[in-house]
C-alpha cells in the first residue's frame, strides 16, 4: 500500500540539534519507523517550516492513505487555534483521497522551551487538538490525537526527541492496527 504522509518538521524528522534544518537518520524517523513496521510504501512529503496550505497538493494517484499532522507553525506564527482549524477545514475539504483514505493526527502539544516561552502556546496546542477531532468527525476521516501519545519533545518545546519520533511510531502503529 503506498502512504503518504503529509505535515511538517516532525514529519520531515527534522532534528533540532542540528544548525542547518538536518534530519535524523531514518531508523530514527517516524516516518522511515512506520515504513519498517508495515512494509508499506510509505513517502515522506514532511517540509520544516510548513503550514497549512491554502492550496492543496497534488499526491501521488495510487495513495492508498494520507496521514496529516499540520497546525504546530500556525500557531507558532501568532495563529489562534480556532484561525488554525479554519484553515484546515478549508485544506480538508479539498482534498481528493477519499475520507476513509485519510487519517488527520492532532499534533503534540507543546511544552516550555526556546520556542515555546509561555503557556497560552501550550494551551493553544491542547485546544487546536480539540478541534481537529472535531473536524475530523465533520469531515468523515479517521483521527487521532498525538498529544495524548506522551511524546517526548526536544528543547525547543516543539520538535520531537529521536525517543519521540520511537514513540510517536509505536503509537501510530496501535491506530493502524
Amino acid at each position: 500500500m503506498k502512504v503518504v504522509c503529509f505535515g511538517d518538521s516532525n514529519t520531515y524528522g527534522y532534528d533540532p540539534r542540528s544548525w542547518l534544518g538536518e534530519r535524523y537518520p531514518a531508523h530514527s524517523r517516524w516516518v522511515d519507523l512506520l515504513a519498517a513496521g508495515t512494509g508499506w510504501d510509505v513517502l515522506n512529503m514532511g517540509l520544516n517550516g510548513r503550514e497549512i496550505p491554502r492550496h492543496t497538493p497534488v499526491f501521488p494517484q495510487d495513495t492508498g492513505l494520507l496521514i496529516l499532522m499540520l497546525g504546530t507553525n500556525d500557531l507558532l506564527l501568532g495563529r489562534s487555534p480556532q484561525q488554525a482549524a479554519q484553515a484546515l477545514d478549508r485544506f480538508l475539504a479539498g482534498l481528493s483521497p477519499e475520507p476513509g483514505k485519510i487519517l488527520l493526527i492532532a499534533p503534540p502539544s507543546l511544552a516550555l522551551g526556546e520556542w515555546v516561552p509561555n503557556e497560552q502556546l501550550i494551551e493553544d496546542s491542547a485546544v487546536f487538538s480539540q478541534l481537529c477531532a472535531a473536524i475530523a468527525h465533520r469531515h468523515g476521516i479517521s483521527f487521532a490525537n498525538a498529544g495524548e501519545w506522551n511524546i517526548s519533545l526536544a528543547h525547543d518545546g516543539v520538535h520531537f526527541t529521536e525517543q519521540g519520533h520511537r514513540t510517536f511510531a509505536a503509537k501510530l502503529l496501535e491506530v493502524l492496527k
